[in-house]
């Protein structure tokens, strides 16, 4: 059996240190997780952590865009169940409102993502979101689905408008409660693009 490839080596690393951080910021919190105890629980040192990601932060960007990719992933199949037209890119931001219930989602992307790493829009997975949501909506202003309107800005405003709903849900007292309204309300300013319908 051929020894490991230092790239090899590496990217299990990166995973451990990912799955460990992964399950501490989801108990804990970023703050309260130790890099002590979650490198131990990765089977590796400090250096491992310092060495791919910089930091604590580092990884936590690392974990956010892991997860965040994850919500989008499964935002895309809930959509794509349901249709690729008007019905689809509405079931695709419903989904992603309705995963602020989760609690790994709500504490780590929700919560202490936009804590610690600043603004979720400049976040590289949420661009990766924009570009899907981007090419939906030309699709749909081609198929005079939806108005004439500014594709880049369409698409901001729906993937904006779902990001900020997820993170009022999170952060409300009773999120359970919160849901049901934000994705009203979503789906209710979003119809403001759809063409008008003969």
């Amino acid at each position: 059996m051929a020894a490991k490839s230092r790239k090899e080596t590496m990217q299990e690393n990166r995973a451990k240190l990912i799955a460990a951080a992964r399950r501490a910021f989801a108990e804990q919190g970023f703050a309260a997780a130790s890099m002590d105890e979650l490198t131990a629980d990765a089977g590796l040192t400090r250096g491992a952590l310092y060495h791919n990601f910089g930091d604590k932060k580092g990884l936590l960007a690392a974990v956010v865009a892991e997860v965040d990719g994850e919500m989008a992933a499964g935002a895309r199949a809930r959509g794509a169940a349901t249709g690729e037209g008007w019905d689809g890119l509405m079931a695709e931001g419903a989904a992603y409102i309705e995963m602020a219930l989760d609690p790994e989602v709500q504490r780590i992307v929700l919560l202490d993502g936009p804590a610690f790493l600043g603004d979720p829009s400049q976040w590289p997975s949420q661009n990766a979101c924009l570009q899907a949501t981007r090419q939906a909506v030309a699709r749909l202003i081609a198929e005079g689905v939806m108005r004439p309107v500014d594709v880049d800005a369409a698409a901001r405003l729906l993937s904006g408008a779902a990001l900020n709903a997820a993170l009022w849900v999170a952060a409300s007292e009773d999120p359970r409660s919160a849901l049901p309204r934000a994705v009203e309300a979503f789906q209710a300013m979003a119809e403001g693009l759809r063409a008008e319908r003969a």
